[in-house]
């Protein structure tokens, strides 16, 4: 089905983009990204945020240590918090 027209995109789209075991995107916007194109009318946003969620329910309901997205998430949260610190100290010097 296509959930965006301006760029004909459809559910299948995002869904492999969302499956992804690393890189998956988190917002309507990376998704875009992820496909090569942007946002353009922005009507689509809110059903793609719903596939996104569909496609990764199974997943956040039994998430576990061996999940490749509960792991992705992890790094990305600690790598933020590193280069928040290193900012930090460089502010400081």
């Amino acid at each position: 089905m296509i959930v965006c027209s301006c760029n004909v995109l459809t559910d299948h789209d995002v869904r492999s983009v969302v499956s992804q075991p690393t890189g998956f995107p988190r917002t309507a916007g990376q998704v875009y990204g992820c496909l090569g194109c942007s946002a353009q009318c922005g009507r689509c946003a809110r059903t793609i945020k719903q596939i996104m969620d569909e496609a990764l329910g199974t997943c956040v309901k039994a998430c576990c240590a061996g999940c490749p997205h509960s792991q992705h998430a992890e790094q990305d949260v600690e790598l933020e918090i590193t280069e928040t610190v290193v900012v930090a100290v460089e502010i400081a010097a």
